[in-house]
């Protein structure tokens, strides 16, 4: 297949949905839309899982309309394109990260932070432009407006690159954005899971030293050996925090449980920048007066636009940076998942989507 008519019928898709509350995952038949012209169409080979996955499939948040098919670490081969795409072509490595949809027309849009759209349309879970549910890469094929695809360069894995549409650009775009990618810089990594591993790799190729911070002591030797970080910190032992006070430019926080934030500021030097890319379900404590001794700052980040998440995954090639990753077929899903909340997994699943999702 190469160019593709317009206004054809909708594809049938196959893939694996939650159908209610309960948020256990079994195969589901859907349909995606044909073709269109700007749109890319690939075969899904395979598909990053993460905790957001769990909020989502089990309405959490609030938000989920069932049937849904989750996550946005889709990476495949291009199999169709419409007629007025330019960007990509039959046989290219691609990927779809957390969106498909934005409006192209407000200030965020036109600065490239698509990411930050009030009409952004999520990968799955969402309404797309024509009033249909977005449906993510638990599934067999993909359809996108090229303008959200993107390209994965040839020389990357596609498995170990699928979480990098979400957990690498959410690491990678904070670190560019406050500054925090000079080399010399000291930084802090909160938590070595998904998100924090990337976090390391990422600040490491940019030349920083890296403290990784964390309450489980028996992940030095991971954070050290394996990933490359210079130091460890121990967040419950009060004096290794202070002999580390005042030492480090900023520190990406990537814990999403409820965790104290004074210490943290403590570890900034003046102008230091705390920066939340974790997201706690209830609120956290922030007093004033230690930002202000020492002109510190707390920021957050989410994800990032498309022209950054291109550059993050160009940047990720010249560095042969992957996630560490365990490969899993589909119907080891809800296993996953399970796994996912005890935070038993390094560092990331993916779903081996081509050998295991069979028709039905």
């Amino acid at each position: 297949m190469a160019m593709s008519p317009e206004n054809e019928h909708p594809v049938k898709a196959f893939g694996w949905a939650a159908t209610d509350s309960s948020g256990h995952l079994s195969p589901f038949k859907f349909s995606r839309r044909a073709t269109g012209e700007k749109d890319v169409t690939f075969k899904v080979l395979y598909c990053g899982i993460c905790h957001s996955d769990f909020h989502n499939v089990k309405n959490e948040w609030g938000i989920t309309s069932y049937p849904v098919v989750p996550r946005h670490e889709i990476v495949g081969v291009v199999t169709e394109v419409g007629t007025k795409v330019t960007k990509f072509k039959v046989g290219d490595k691609v990927g779809v990260g957390c969106m498909v949809g934005s409006c192209h027309s407000c200030a965020n849009c036109k600065d490239d932070l698509e990411n930050y759209c009030p009409k952004m349309i999520l990968s799955y879970g969402a309404k797309y432009y024509d009033g249909t549910n977005t449906y993510g890469g638990y599934s067999d094929i993909m359809v996108s407006d090229e303008h959200f695809v993107i390209k994965i360069p040839d020389n990357l894995p596609l498995d170990g690159s699928a979480p990098l549409l979400c957990a690498g650009i959410t690491v990678y775009s904070p670190l560019k954005y406050y500054g925090l990618d000079k080399a010399g810089m000291h930084i802090g990594v909160v938590g070595l899971g998904g998100l924090g591993h990337m976090a390391v790799k990422f600040a490491k190729a940019m030349g920083l030293k890296v403290t990784v911070i964390s309450t489980s002591p028996n992940k030095k030797k991971e954070a050290v050996d394996h990933l490359g970080a210079d130091a460890f910190l121990i967040s419950r032992n009060t004096e290794e925090m202070e002999l580390a006070m005042g030492t480090m430019d900023g520190i990406i926080d990537t814990v999403s449980a409820m965790h104290v934030l004074l210490p943290l500021i403590g570890l900034l030097k003046n102008n230091g920048k705390l920066v939340m890319v974790g997201a706690p379900a209830k609120p956290l404590e922030l007093l004033a007066f230690p930002l202000l001794m020492g002109r510190k700052m707390v920021g957050g980040s989410c994800i990032g636009g498309m022209k950054e998440t291109q550059d993050m995954i160009n940047f990720a090639a010249k560095h042969n940076i992957i996630a560490d990753i365990e490969l899993i077929p589909m119907d080891y899903v809800n296993n996953a998942m399970e796994r996912i909340l005890k935070a038993d997994v390094k560092y990331r699943f993916v779903i081996d989507i081509a050998n295991s999702l069979k028709p039905f």
